[in-house]
């Protein structure tokens, strides 16, 4: 492991809020005032952010598709002496978006990082499902082609643990059709909108929450809780 670099240079990875603009620490809305830059998976939502808390810095666009020319400047930047804050679309970086590209570049290269943790849906969604807590499995977005999503779901049906995963309203649907025909009468809670004012937890299994959202589009972001299988029985061991 590299020691850190006799440069100012420094990547301040800073948690925002999943909905509700008033869920930032005050750490992070220092280190945002404080810091040269700011990389930004969504600019405009970022833009909003700052707005709210009158904060004006230089801001830079850092997401999925422009990770790898971008993570090469951003890092020359670093190696230069500047202080930049990584913030991602909502929520804390590094988790389902490409933000852990550019720490871990920074932890190869011997350039700080500092975590100021905050906001995170996975885990809002997980404490409000009610389903155990004391193990779990993070899965982040699931596939969108059928297959593999079909290939994916069913290897996760023996999981003990708690699953937590993130959809989007556009296949929320498919994917409970889905979980219905492999997980059957499983409970589940679908988050939506965490935080925000139209926030819903609906509880159910996966047929159920169907009928619940009802006809039309489903809007909103989409966090999906299922519960574990259980512990598996220990099978006997026969002797003569």
């Amino acid at each position: 492991m590299k020691s850190f670099k006799n440069n100012p240079g420094k990547l301040y990875v800073c948690a925002t809020p999943i909905g509700n603009l008033e869920d930032i620490t005050i750490r992070v809305i220092k280190t945002l005032r404080q810091v040269d830059l700011i990389a930004a998976e969504d600019t405009r939502r970022t833009v909003k952010l700052l707005s709210r808390y009158k904060i004006k810095k230089p801001i830079i666009s850092y997401y999925e598709h422009n990770e790898l020319i971008r993570e090469e400047d951003l890092i020359k930047k670093l190696n230069d002496g500047f202080t930049i804050a990584l913030v991602s679309d909502a929520g804390t970086p590094g988790l389902a978006d490409p933000g852990y590209r550019l720490i871990k570049r920074c932890i190869d290269e011997g350039i700080e990082v500092e975590v100021l943790p905050g906001p995170c849906a996975a885990i809002t969604a997980l404490i409000a499902s009610g389903l155990p807590t004391d193990k779990f499995l993070f899965y982040g977005f699931l596939p969108r082609k059928k297959g593999q999503l079909r290939k994916v779901l069913i290897s996760l049906k023996d999981e003990e643990k708690t699953i937590i995963a993130y959809e989007s309203p556009h296949r929320i649907i498919n994917l409970l059709n889905e979980l219905d025909e492999i997980f059957g009468e499983r409970k589940i809670v679908l988050t939506r909108e965490l935080t925000k004012k139209f926030e819903e937890v609906l509880r159910g299994t996966a047929k159920e929450i169907n009928l619940k959202l009802g006809k039309g589009k489903p809007k909103g972001e989409f966090v999906l809780v299922i519960n574990g299988c259980g512990k598996k029985k220990k099978s006997s061991i026969l002797r003569d």
